[in-house]
C-alpha cells in the first residue's frame, strides 16, 4: 500500500512527466494530426440546403490535383477523402448539391453506381485491395460528416489492415501521402 508523499497526497511511486512537463501520462502513444481539428470543429461542413460553403461544391472549381479529384464524369466526380480510414479511401460525389439519395435523378444514380464500380476496379488494380466497405451516411444522425451534400464512400480493405496499431496503439497508419495516392489512382482511372 502506498504511503503519503509530499503535501499529504498519496504516494503513487515515481512521477512520470508528460510531454509538456506536467502530469502523469496515460500509456497511449500519440500520433499528432492537427489537420483533423478543422474537421472535428465542423469547418468545411455544409449546413442546410444551400451550396454556399459546401466543400464538395467548392472542390469542383479547383484543379484536380489540388482538390484530390481523381476523375470527373457528367454528373458525378471521384475524390480522395481528406480524412481517410485507409489508403485509397475515396468518395463518389454528385456535382449537384443534394442531400438525400432518393433525390438523385436517374442519370446521377446510374453514374454514381458506374463510378463506384470503376473506383473498385482502379483501387484493386493499383493496390490489390482484398475487399471494400461501400456506403453513404444519410443525415447527421446516421453519421454523415457533410450531410447536406450526398457522397458515397469507397474504402479499400486488406487482410490485417486493422492490426495492432489501431486496436492496441490507438493509431492509424497510412503508408502513402494523399497527393501520391491521388496521382496513382488518377493515372489508373
Amino acid at each position: 500500500m502506498a504511503g503519503e508523499g509530499e503535501r499529504g497526497r498519496p504516494d503513487t511511486g515515481p512521477e512520470i512527466v508528460g510531454q509538456d512537463g506536467v502530469g502523469v501520462p496515460d500509456p497511449l502513444q500519440r500520433l499528432w494530426t492537427p489537420h483533423r481539428l478543422a474537421y472535428v470543429q465542423g469547418e468545411n461542413k455544409a449546413e442546410g440546403d444551400e451550396p454556399t460553403g459546401c466543400p464538395f461544391c467548392r472542390l469542383v472549381s479547383l484543379e484536380d490535383a489540388e482538390a484530390l479529384i481523381l476523375a470527373r464524369g457528367r454528373t458525378v466526380y471521384a475524390v480522395l477523402n481528406l480524412y481517410p480510414y485507409n489508403p485509397g479511401h475515396l468518395m463518389v460525389v454528385p456535382y449537384r448539391h443534394v442531400a438525400d439519395y432518393t433525390d438523385l435523378a436517374t442519370e446521377e444514380t446510374l453514374e454514381l453506381a458506374e463510378f463506384t464500380q470503376r473506383a473498385m476496379r482502379v483501387v484493386r488494380s493499383v493496390s490489390g485491395a482484398h475487399g471494400f466497405n461501400i456506403g453513404m451516411n444519410q443525415g447527421v444522425i446516421a453519421g454523415a460528416g457533410i450531410a447536406a451534400h450526398l457522397h458515397q464512400h469507397v474504402v479499400p480493405r486488406w487482410g490485417g489492415d486493422a492490426n495492432f496499431m489501431p486496436v492496441v496503439g490507438h493509431t492509424k497508419v497510412l503508408p502513402q501521402l494523399l497527393g501520391d495516392t491521388r496521382q496513382l489512382l488518377a493515372d489508373a482511372w
